[in-house]
């Protein structure tokens, strides 16, 4: 298909070289402002598109898939998670769907780490304290948090990401621990001095920071759930920089509340903005409104690799980051 006559429909905003390079190379439909679309205009733009660029906010699903018509011939999500598409559908009716996978990897594990330190340490107590002008000065046992170097760190998903969180939780001396769909291979497991767990109720059990680090399929949803957080120490502290309905939200909040678990970080919910009042209350909680890969590295690269499939696509190609069902 030539590339000058490849429509290309954009759901949100996107950094402004990415958007100008499209513009460049496309005949694009650029998004005027960065709210998300509604249901009705994601129909319309996928029944006027070669190409429909969505992002994680745009839920893609069977029905909609349905209206699309027979122009849409590739859906390029911005983004490496592809939960919010139903990819096995989209192949069906012949749409074949692109990710980007890679370009977050390091943002999102420093945010895990960030994270895990915000949590352990008491940062947003200390910056609360000092916002509120109450510090009174030092003291021997005031804001007194735990000391990361020595702790088991269990990794819940070891790809990318996972394996990019191994690498800054040893820098700190942490001892890392994993479970995975499949084990690494030993040259690799080596490579992270980390110890796979087959059974994942016995490796929440005994770690003392849990990292959720897999992606949502239906295989994962709920994967911590109320009687795994049972199993957790009650010292033991939860990290989610991955997707939010990997965790029951509203168990993970009684928990929390009763001190069956001492503390988490979250930069996912499951239900995305509608988050349980309930955590918002805790002390013990540090919530953050998604940004693992907000860093304008990330973003413009997730924008070039959208490009390149796209452009890969015009070209009578392969994308080089296809999704298959088989992957998911």
């Amino acid at each position: 298909m030539p590339s000058e006559r490849l429509s290309v429909v954009v759901t949100r905003r996107l950094p402004e070289a990415v958007e100008t390079r499209m513009s460049e190379l496309f005949r694009v439909e650029l998004r005027a402002d960065d709210g998300p679309m509604s249901r009705d205009e994601l129909a319309e733009a996928m029944r006027r598109a070669d190409v429909l660029v969505p992002t994680i906010t745009d839920t893609i699903d069977a029905p909609l898939l349905a209206q699309a018509g027979d122009r849409l011939k590739l859906i390029a999500n911005y983004g490496a998670g592809v939960d919010n598409i139903d990819v096995h559908t989209a192949r069906q009716r012949g749409i074949l769907v692109s990710n980007t996978p890679g370009s977050t990897t390091d943002d999102t594990a420093d945010m895990a780490m960030a994270l895990i330190l915000a949590v352990t340490r008491r940062i947003p107590e200390g910056l609360a304290a000092m916002q509120a002008g109450t510090w009174e000065g030092w003291a021997p046992t005031a804001f007194l948090g735990g000391r990361i170097s020595g702790r088991r760190l269990g990794i819940l998903g070891m790809g990318r990401i996972g394996q990019a969180v191994a690498k800054r939780a040893r820098a700190f001396g942490m001892q890392v621990h994993y479970h995975n769909r499949h084990r690494l291979h030993p040259e690799t497991e080596a490579e992270h001095e980390a110890t796979y767990w087959e059974s994942l109720d016995q490796m929440v059990a005994r770690m003392d920071v849990l990292s959720i680090n897999c992606p949502h399929t239906p295989a994962t949803f709920h994967l911590i759930n109320a009687r795994r957080l049972k199993l957790m120490k009650p010292e033991a502290v939860i990290v989610n920089t991955s997707r939010g309905q990997v965790v029951d939200e509203n168990a993970l909040t009684r928990a929390l509340r009763s001190g069956d678990i001492a503390g988490a970080g979250l930069d996912v919910y499951e239900h995305g903005t509608d988050i349980n009042p309930r955590l918002r209350e805790l002390p013990n909680v540090v919530l953050l409104p998604h940004m693992g890969s907000a860093t304008r590295e990330a973003r413009v690269e997730m924008g070039e690799k959208v490009l390149i499939n796209v452009k890969t696509f015009a070209d009578g190609h392969r994308p080089p980051d296809l999704v298959v069902p088989s992957m998911l």
